[in-house]
């Protein structure tokens, strides 16, 4: 595909700190954007990238007047900021719907030329999961503001920082011989390398025939939530026997944990996510960016020789993000 690329202009990042944020904010920098990064106000020092020069406004979500602040001289916007990870309701509601909302509106006071948001495979408003209805909700904020933007579906990322492979090698780790898997273990999914998704957000934001457009994209190859764990039982080096429990049962223990951990390694939005399966076409990268996606299994050496027991205690008190 063409891209046109504006180096040298001023891009907005919400979620910057973030997984996904992460690789955003190095592909941007080495096409050369000057990139800003809204951070929420917090005691924590914020988990900028190395080696990295980035602008920071302090700003909550909700904050109308601080938003507006933060947009001025920005040409682009990449919205990532999500409280999925945190798994309370009241905190997606403020975050992921109003967040957007507000940004959304102030985008476009601030003549925002590009907006990337990245939603989910899945989102729809009829959706019986939080998570999926909070994106589709979102979305529409998105699309009715006129902002020229372009809707990102995405499957699973995962990398050597996610919230997903790392969290079921911690889960492994601590289970005691056996490791409880939701219902039958059928559930389809996409995995798709951070790398590759960070990419297409990239070339999303340069190619502006792309405005106005929703893609759903994931990796290429579809995996059952058993295989998935499987895989990463093996490179993760665990014993554990894989068995299927009932997906009350394991909610319930996910549950628990979310409660007991001040930082959880799974939430029961997780649960959400792999109660059915939802998949993009394979060749979406090949076939809208021009992109040849990386394989699971050729990605996972992150998962190799660690502690895993350690790293899920490292997370609670804040050795480890």
């Amino acid at each position: 595909m063409s891209r046109i690329g504006s180096a040298g202009s001023v891009v907005l990042v919400t979620g910057g700190t973030g997984f996904i944020g992460q690789a955003v904010i190095r592909r941007l920098s080495e096409a050369g954007h000057e990139i800003r990064i809204l951070l929420r106000p917090s005691r924590r020092s914020p988990n900028l990238p190395q080696g990295i020069a980035v602008q920071a406004a302090i700003a909550n979500m909700l904050d109308q007047r601080g938003v507006r602040a933060a947009l001025v001289g920005v040409e682009s916007v990449v919205h990532l900021a999500s409280a999925e990870a945190r798994g309370r309701k009241s905190e997606l509601q403020a975050v992921d719907i109003q967040g957007t909302a507000v940004l959304a509106a102030a985008a476009l006071q601030a003549k925002v030329k590009r907006l990337i948001f990245v939603s989910h495979l899945g989102a729809e408003l009829s959706s019986a999961f939080p998570v999926l209805r909070a994106k589709a909700i979102a979305e529409q904020s998105i699309q009715r503001s006129s902002v020229p933007a372009t809707i990102l579906r995405s499957s699973l990322a995962y990398g050597p920082s996610d919230r997903f492979t790392r969290s079921i090698a911690m889960l492994l780790s601590i289970s005691p011989l056996i490791f409880p898997l939701p219902g039958d273990g059928t559930t389809a999914l996409q995995p798709i390398w951070v790398e590759d998704l960070a990419t297409c957000i990239l070339w999303s934001l340069e190619e502006p025939a792309m405005a106005g457009e929703t893609y759903e994209i994931g990796g290429p190859e579809f995996l059952t939530i058993e295989q998935l764990t499987q895989l990463i039982r093996r490179v993760a080096g665990s014993r554990r026997w894989i068995v299927h429990a009932s997906s009350s049962s394991v909610r319930a223990l996910i549950w628990t944990l979310q409660r007991l951990l001040p930082r959880p390694p799974l939430t029961t939005f997780a649960l959400d996510y792999l109660a059915t399966s939802r998949m993009a076409s394979l060749d979406a990268l090949p076939r809208i960016f021009g992109l040849k996606p990386a394989l699971l299994e050729q990605k996972l050496g992150y998962l190799q020789g660690r502690n895993w027991g350690w790293e899920l205690l490292g997370r609670q008190i804040g050795w480890r993000r």
